[in-house]
């Protein structure tokens, strides 16, 4: 499958084989993988837009029967704050949305929380939030519906 994949670059900060290496090194790193359906460039690049960071994609040559453009086979959003993996291709069962897990992010304060909140959200205009500063967690779900539970 690798030979039939090319890689396209986005330079911005950090590498994910900087990552591996520090991993390496006793630093621990935690990454996150979400599976999207055929959004994954638009998904990751969107996040990049929330986090900053470098995206790198690997993708197949050609376009496959039942995508409407090149799939990404891994892309990875690599941040000072998160790392996030994905990809185009889903399981032989399908993608399902279920509320079984979310990203928890823990924020420095209110402001902060906000700020991530508001470019969280920046497509969705049906989600509501009340009371922002007297909760200890507030869960949202963002365009891709990614579930993300945001603490102070």
């Amino acid at each position: 499958m690798a030979s039939n994949m090319i890689s396209q670059h986005k330079l911005t900060k950090a590498s994910p084989e900087k990552v591996f290496q520090e991993f390496a090194t006793g630093k621990l790193v935690s990454a996150i993988f979400i599976t999207f359906s055929g959004n994954c460039r638009k998904a990751l690049t969107f996040y990049q837009t929330c986090f900053g960071g470098r995206l790198q994609f690997e993708t197949f040559e050609k376009e496959l029967q039942g995508y409407t453009e090149i799939p990404v086979v891994v892309g990875s959003l690599v941040s000072d704050n998160i790392i996030i993996y994905g990809s185009d291709l889903v399981h032989n069962e399908g993608r399902t949305i279920g509320n079984y897990i979310s990203i928890f992010l823990h924020c420095t304060n209110v402001y902060e929380r906000k700020a991530l909140i508001k470019k969280l959200l920046a497509n969705k205009k049906d989600q509501i939030i009340r009371d922002p500063d007297d909760q200890k967690l507030i869960e949202i779900t963002d365009t891709f519906d990614v579930g993300w539970v945001l603490g102070i």
